[in-house]
């Protein structure tokens, strides 16, 4: 991947592992992107009232993260120079995201404690892997780059929701400051990428937008802490915090539009792990959109925002049948004859 060092070689193979965790071994550091898609979908599947498959997509959701979360704290302590190599790529923060969509999606379910808990990790992981990916930044980027922006606006987004449920205007607040951080690191970002990825790129160059679309989400959660009786916004604060959030979306849909036809003038069928960054952002963008209809009183972006989550759905499906069957060819290859 462009704009990152190389990783260096994982430990020897011992004997007895099997090829599936050779391959495991061997993921991405932004492998975190599929736990981000998967926990998106749940959340607009909840948004749009068929609760029974979004607590199924939680559940799965909510595996990944335990199993990511496992291999993450192993790798810290047990491999520490591999865990350094892995934190200094544009993929890093995707720990930090996956962790603030699983603790949003449960905040909606009523699971204040865990999503407390989940938001105590993520604040802790946040500055540490910023600072560690931001000094790497350069100009040609992949829009991997963006990640940054996504996982200081996830903060926002759960500390929003969590202020929201628990009466606590200096959440609410601290929320906002992420809010403007998470739009400051976007306008940084904006310049050191590679716009050649969006007729290029292998999946990723889709945060570019999907980083709007979180901006926009937590923007929407803003304005709902607010309508919960915090009194937060004056009138004129909240009607800026309207606009801005609209304006977010408007310029994630237009960025939805560029990098759709991107795809279809040049497809890219082959599987890339990547692609998991594809998904995210439409999920992303649905959720948005279908979030900003309520909290913002726009009520005809529903129609569009429910149609968005289907075609999001149909990407997280075909990006996972894809990668299974991906796992699959792998494992066969390497299996002993």
């Amino acid at each position: 991947m462009s704009g990152s060092r190389a990783l260096p070689p994982p430990r020897p193979v011992s004997r007895g592992r099997t090829p599936l965790r050779e391959r495991w071994a061997r993921r991405q550091p932004a492998a975190g992107a599929a736990v981000m898609a998967t926990g998106i979908v749940s959340v607009g599947l909840h948004l749009t009232g068929y609760e029974a498959v979004s607590r199924v997509t939680l559940a799965m959701t909510a595996a990944a993260w335990a199993v990511l979360a496992a291999d993450f704290a192993a790798r810290l302590v047990l491999e520490r120079e591999r865990w350094l190599a892995e934190a200094r790529t544009p993929g890093a923060p995707t720990a930090v995201a996956a962790t603030t969509v699983l603790g949003a999606r449960l905040s909606s379910l009523g699971r204040q404690t865990a999503a407390e808990a989940l938001l105590a990790l993520a604040a802790v992981l946040w500055p540490v892997l910023l600072v560690i990916v931001v000094r790497r930044w350069r100009r040609g980027m992949p829009g991997s780059v963006f990640l940054c922006c996504v996982a200081t606006q996830g903060l926002a987004v759960l500390g929003a929701a969590l202020a929201r449920a628990q009466g606590a205007a200096w959440l609410a607040h601290t929320a906002l400051v992420l809010f403007g951080l998470g739009l400051v690191l976007y306008c940084a970002a904006l310049p050191l990428f590679d716009l050649r990825q969006v007729t290029e790129g292998a999946g990723d160059q889709w945060v570019a937008g999907g980083a709007l679309a979180v901006s926009a989400l937590a923007g929407a959660e803003l304005l709902t802490a607010d309508a919960g009786g915090l009194h937060l916004w004056n009138d004129d604060d909240a009607g800026v915090l309207r606009s801005l959030t609209v304006a977010l979306l408007a310029l994630d849909l237009a960025w939805y539009v560029v990098l759709l036809a991107a795809e279809v003038r040049r497809p890219r069928p082959r599987y890339d792990g990547r692609r998991w960054s594809t998904a995210f952002p439409m999920g992303m963008t649905a959720a948005a959109a279908l979030s900003v209809a309520d909290a913002a009183d726009v009520p005809w972006l529903t129609g569009p925002g429910e149609v968005l989550l289907w075609v999001a759905v149909a990407a997280w499906l075909t990006v996972a049948a894809a990668a299974v069957a991906h796992a699959g060819r792998g494992v066969r290859s390497r299996a002993p004859r």
